[in-house]
């Protein structure tokens, strides 16, 4: 998928490595000097301009970009930002910082398609945000390994399996099930899986793509993860 992330200071910097670690394209839009340096030291593709400008968002590709996070510290800036990206019919994502009002939160967010606080959420937080969907990643345990939550759809191969049948690949293994608005729980072998019902899979990054193909049943360039709250790193 390919994305388009304004501001490379913490947050949007972690939230590009993030998502680059799992094969996206992505584009940094960034004004301040220091920061634009340090990202294309990191071999990103970086956009020197202010992002609330529309010229700027075009060069960076807005056309073509599934998700848009206007991750700066400037609110207005990440306001101007997901309107002009919602124009272009990109996934809109605004951060927020929790000093704003309650009532402030509950206006902007009817405007864009998420809010996300980073410094509760931390990079995971903001990456699921801009891929939306039906998988949700929980945590980064080390370099290569994650822990994420998936929803079984009803095209799912594995659909109408056991949990003793299920046959993920040797670097995967279930730690949760939770029937469809279950809680989760330990995995019982004679639990069946349906539309609806969750697991929660330790893998490695490697077999992501396999380990989503048999319990969301889509393409793995057409998968994308769930948008949703995770303490899973720091902003």
């Amino acid at each position: 998928m390919r994305f388009v992330i304004i501001g490379a200071g913490r947050v949007g910097l972690r939230t590009a490595r993030v998502l680059r670690e799992e094969g996206h394209e992505i584009v940094l839009v960034e004004r301040d000097g220091a920061l634009v340096r340090r990202a294309r030291n990191e071999e990103f593709t970086v956009i020197d301009g202010d992002g609330s400008k529309e010229a700027i968002l075009e060069e960076a590709g807005v056309t073509k970009a599934d998700a848009v996070g206007a991750l700066t510290s400037d609110l207005n800036v990440n306001f101007t930002v997901c309107m002009i990206a919602n124009h272009y019919g990109c996934r809109t994502i605004m951060r927020i910082d929790e000093a704003y009002r309650e009532e402030i939160y509950r206006k902007y967010a009817d405007e864009v398609d998420e809010v996300v606080y980073p410094e509760r959420l931390g990079a995971i937080g903001a990456k699921n945000a801009l891929l939306g969907g039906t998988i949700r990643a929980v945590a980064d345990i080390a370099p290569h390994l994650q822990i994420v939550e998936l929803t079984i759809t009803d095209d799912a191969p594995v659909n109408g399996y056991t949990i003793s049948e299920l046959e993920l690949p040797a670097d995967a293994t279930v730690l949760a099930f939770g029937k469809r608005d279950g809680d989760l729980e330990i995995p019982s072998e004679d639990e069946s899986l349906a539309a609806g019902d969750r697991l929660v899979v330790l893998a490695d990054f490697d077999v992501l793509s396999e380990v989503r193909q048999l319990l969301v049943g889509a393409d793995p360039e057409q998968i994308v993860t769930t948008a949703g709250s995770t303490n899973g790193g720091a902003s």
